[in-house]
């Protein structure tokens, strides 16, 4: 990959001093073919002597006459693919047509075909199209990643519907050879197609939810893992449910338990009330009450010993009732701080946060305490002694409580005692 934009000027200078392409750049990598494109023009405009020396491939060409009806541009010899790739990337088009010319039995450089197919200038980018439309589908397959990075410029749109063309009508094979793309482009592309020609079982889509690193991909596939198990689907649960949660990701662990209803077991949903992601504790409860199980009576039960399941706390603030606000308060000094921080949580969702309880909080040596004591007690800042607050600053006091009275005395406005860099 050309990384910087001084290795892509000396990517150039060694293929103008006749190293081959290979020994170049990395012809895999699309990267590599935009930042050659944009270095040989931004040096032929700053160094035109590299590419008009005798010395240098370039000076192979016969240079057009601009007095001439029809200018044309010949070669003394059959140019090299290092020659020909600085040719389909030089400033003047009428070069960059010849070099085209030239191309069509040059597989190598094709990635070179792709990017001209969005050239300012019409002839060139119409010989390119017309190169790219007749590429064997396998080849143009390979190339996705680039079509797709050029196919968001100006004129970028033929490459790109070509490909996704050849997708949609051509062999399932193309298809399946872009779903393990680690381009981010190329794979949510072929997840789609996937989708649209029912490709894809909903056993393997909700592996790939679960395993994928995209997030578009993961939430594609989980949806159309769910949507495939139909209503009161009980055959699927091994193989499609319990991949969704078991997945780290919480929006496909959501669509795990949402799946819970279309299998009719909505008693699963459960352990997910306290799940450490509010969109998934959320499922949980929808799922339960589908089944006409309230899922307060389970948070208050499990706020009673909630060591084990920290996030009760919250999860009964986001649903529970003002009076249960007795109960979270007091598992602020719960000795397990994740039940501390949830505990303050809760509170802030149920808009019943005890203000000298939580204030005490914020020299928790818990971080995870004091981000969420900070969090609650910023609408009412003002209220907080102001000399109390600049002692979190002082000297040895853990970064986080340093960090949450620079947060408190800005939103009070107090600016000056809240400004610098907050340590490492």
């Amino acid at each position: 990959m050309l990384t910087s934009q001084d290795e892509a000027h000396e990517a150039v200078e060694r293929l103008v001093a006749g190293v081959g392409l290979r020994q170049v750049l990395d012809v895999t990598d699309p990267a590599s073919w935009i930042g050659l494109d944009l270095a040989v023009r931004e040096l032929a405009w700053q160094r035109p002597e590299l590419f008009h020396s005798k010395a240098s491939p370039s000076g192979r060409w016969v240079n057009p006459d601009p007095n001439a009806a029809e200018p044309r541009v010949t070669w003394s010899r059959t140019p090299g693919d290092a020659e020909l790739a600085l040719a389909l990337c030089h400033p003047d088009g009428r070069i960059r047509e010849a070099a085209l010319a030239r191309a069509e039995e040059r597989a190598e450089l094709l990635a070179l075909v792709v990017i001209r197919c969005v050239d300012w200038a019409g002839p060139v980018r119409e010989r390119a199209r017309g190169l790219l439309a007749a590429t064997p589908p396998s080849v143009l397959v390979a190339h996705a990643a680039l079509i797709l990075r050029i196919g968001i410029r100006s004129r970028g749109d033929f490459a790109q519907e070509l490909l996704t063309e050849e997708l949609r009508s051509g062999p399932a094979g193309h298809v399946e050879a872009l779903l393990g793309s680690g381009d981010r482009a190329t794979a949510r592309l072929a997840h789609r197609v996937a989708l649209e020609r029912r490709l894809l079982p909903a056993a393997r889509l909700a592996r790939i939810a679960a395993r994928h690193r995209d997030v578009v991909v993961q939430d594609l596939c989980a949806e159309a893992a769910v949507a495939a198990l139909g209503e009161g689907a009980c055959d699927g649960f091994t193989e499609v449910v319990v991949p969704l949660l078991g997945a780290r990701q919480p929006r496909v662990r959501s669509a795990g338990v949402t799946a819970l209803r279309r299998t009719g077991r909505y008693a699963d949903a459960e352990p997910y009330l306290t799940d450490r992601s509010a969109v998934v504790r959320a499922c949980a409860r929808w799922v339960l009450r589908q089944g006409d199980i309230d899922p307060v009576p389970l948070y208050r039960a499990l706020c009673a010993d909630p060591a084990d399941r920290p996030a009760a706390a919250v999860g009964l603030g986001e649903c529970g009732a003002r009076e249960d606000a007795n109960l979270l308060r007091t598992l602020l000094q719960h000795p397990a701080p994740a039940v501390r921080a949830s505990a303050v949580a809760g509170l802030r969702a149920l808009d019943m946060v005890p203000f000298d309880d939580v204030r005490l909080l914020l020299h928790d040596p818990s971080a995870a305490v004091v981000r969420q004591a900070t969090a609650a007690l910023l609408p009412s800042a003002d209220r907080l002694p102001r000399e109390e607050v600049r002692s979190l600053l002082a000297e040895g006091r853990p970064r986080h409580q340093r960090v949450a009275a620079i947060r408190l005395l800005r939103t009070s406005g107090v600016h000056g005692q809240g400004r610098g860099a907050v340590p490492a």
